[in-house]
């Protein structure tokens, strides 16, 4: 009996696994399409507000006190967000040193 002969019915147990694995990949995509259809949450219904009254600015002048906290929040967000990373070399270096692992017995 030779093993790696080619026969029609090694063709056909070929095409037929391929044709399977194809068929299965094609319905988990159908399955995953459906779960998605069905996991979207539905669109309620939309009750009609009366308009809302046009709110106008009344910026209150902010009191003393608050002020060096707001100085110092504003300062602390300047420096989280302007030190997020660190400048370093882009490259490796890397020397070659014996240890007793490389003696060779």
């Amino acid at each position: 009996m030779t093993l790696l002969a080619v026969t029609s019915q090694t063709w056909i147990v070929t095409f037929l696994g391929f044709g399977i694995v194809l068929l299965l990949l094609i319905c988990f995509v159908f399955i995953m399409q459906l779960m998605g259809w069905i996991m979207q949450p539905k669109a309620k219904a939309v009750v009609a507000e009366a308009p809302a009254a046009p709110q106008t600015n009344t910026a209150q002048p902010v009191p003393a006190g608050d002020e060096a906290e707001l100085v110092a929040v504003a300062y602390a967000l300047h420096l989280y967000f302007n030190s997020l990373h660190d400048v370093e070399q882009p490259h490796l270096t890397v020397h070659n040193h014996h240890t007793a692992w490389h003696i060779i017995q």
